[in-house]
């Protein structure tokens, strides 16, 4: 019974020269034969069920595959109305992977300066503003964007209620009118007069008798009939106009895209609705701001990515222990040369009135500090940054990634260490923002990887104490960090 049952189930066989072997154990193999019966028992009982965890829950066959567009707008002057600007795509998140937004589906444009796109630009994961494509271009032969920022749109104006002309009326007041005044001894119109009739009919009773006496303001017919002139055959007569036209929708081709079939992202201003604008912003000038910007074909909340520290204490703590590995690697913490021997004599005959005094701490240029929650619950994650005094050619750059261990002390994750003269070998790291690149409310590190002739765009992960590099534009990666 249980060979038979076994061979139903498991009809494997393999060809052993010229003869055909099974793999069903014989009888004498009973206990393992009792062991694969039990095992076929269970897959037995659980084929039929259709409520067990299948291990893995597919995708609903209407939702939309997730289009996501990352980028860098880059300006000068104030926020918000900047003199000059440019826009350079970094990122599209498409079926699952991110492509290079600089090439991606290029025709001839990248889609994410095709089309009208338009970006939300955020601060810490908090939108601030949105930008508009209008037009497409190379710099260095790489694709920027070229557009207008706008304002968030604010919340709509309540509608103003219009004020009843009753409102206004004082039933003391007899001055006329254009309608009947409500009296508070008159009868609602809606009840019944008490003798079984309409509410019509007992406001007609109520109503006053018309005065024969009373003046009116038209004539009579026999009158206007008589004091009417003829009309003029060949007086001229405007013809009436046509009724409108049925309001019927229609649509338009969407701008400099060829292909209907091809993914669209976040929809801006109609094409042709304005002047194209000209390229603006040109090189790398010291004043430059940058922001993240994020296009996406669904609409996802903001998702803020400060740390909100249990002791605040810690974070200027943990930011004085940043400043001192900085300056460490910076070089700036080396100790004084060791004194001569004429100097040393010349100490020793004399007695220093004043213990000596610490020495200040070697300054640090151009700090930032930033601490993120890249996940909920996920902890803090420090980024700091910082350069020597000097030409920015002869300075020398650090960029460190870390969080706090277990006891609270920094735990170095990634460091960058470059100088002027060395660019292009180990480019200088300047973080932009924390973005969610992949719409899975998580967000990466977004730096600029600076070199001394070119410059890239690439995304960090932090994770499980490690800071992963998750992607990088712009072809061939300049350098590498150390």
């Amino acid at each position: 019974m249980v060979d038979r049952m076994l061979k139903s189930l498991f009809p494997l066989h393999y060809f052993r020269r010229g003869r055909r072997v099974s793999l069903v154990p014989s009888r004498r193999g009973a206990s393992f034969a009792a062991g694969v019966a039990f095992a076929a028992a269970g897959l037995i009982a659980a084929l039929p069920t259709k409520s067990q965890y299948p291990g893995q829950i597919a995708n609903s066959p209407g939702k939309a595959p997730e289009l996501r567009a990352i980028g860098v707008l880059e300006w000068t002057g104030p926020e918000g109305k900047p003199k000059q600007c440019r826009f350079v795509p970094v990122t599209v998140f498409d079926q699952g992977q991110l492509q290079d937004a600089g090439i991606y589906m290029a025709r001839p444009q990248p889609m994410a300066l095709a089309g009208e796109v338009e970006y939300q630009l955020e601060e810490n994961g908090k939108t601030v503003g949105l930008f508009d494509i209008e037009n497409a271009g190379q710099e260095q032969g790489s694709w920027v964007g070229y557009g207008n920022w706008k304002p968030l749109p604010g919340p709509p104006k309540p509608k103003a209620e219009t004020a009843k002309i009753d409102d206004f009326e004082d039933p003391d007041d007899d001055r006329p009118v254009l309608h009947r005044k409500k009296h508070p001894g008159d009868a609602q119109s809606g009840n019944s007069s008490g003798n079984g009739s309409s509410g019509n009919s007992g406001s007609a009773a109520n109503a006053p008798a018309p005065d024969p006496d009373r003046p009116v303001l038209h004539k009579s017919d026999e009158s206007a009939s008589k004091s009417a002139p003829a009309e003029d055959p060949d007086r001229p007569k405007l013809k009436a106009d046509q009724p409108p036209a049925q309001d019927i929708g229609h649509a338009e081709a969407l701008p400099e895209i060829s292909d209907p079939d091809r993914p669209r992202l976040m929809r801006g201003k109609p094409g042709g609705s304005g002047p194209l604008v000209a390229p603006s912003l040109m090189g790398l000038p010291p004043d430059m701001q940058q922001a993240v910007a994020v296009s996406d074909a669904q609409n996802h909340p903001d998702h803020v990515w400060s740390y909100k520290w249990a002791n605040p204490a810690d974070e200027g703590r943990l930011k004085s222990e940043l400043e001192d590995m900085a300056r460490k690697a910076l070089g700036l913490d080396n100790p004084p040369p060791a004194p001569t021997a004429q100097a040393k004599r010349v100490s020793t005959t004399r007695k220093s009135l004043k213990p000596p005094q610490p020495l200040e701490p070697a300054p640090l240029a151009d700090e930032h500090f930033r601490v993120f929650e890249l996940a909920y619950g996920s902890g803090a994650t420090l980024v700091f940054s910082a350069h020597t005094e000097g030409p920015l050619d002869k300075a020398k750059y650090v960029t460190l990634i870390a969080q706090p261990d277990l006891y609270g002390n920094v735990m170095v994750l990634l460091k960058n260490v470059t100088d002027g003269a060395h660019l292009d070998e180990t480019p200088r790291m300047k973080l932009i923002d924390a973005v969610d690149a992949e719409a899975d409310n998580r967000g990466e590190l977004l730096f600029e990887l600076r070199g001394e002739t070119q410059r890239q765009f690439a995304l960090y992960r932090i994770l499980r104490g490690q800071a992963q590099k998750l992607f990088v534009g712009g072809g061939a990666e300049v350098g590498s960090e150390n």
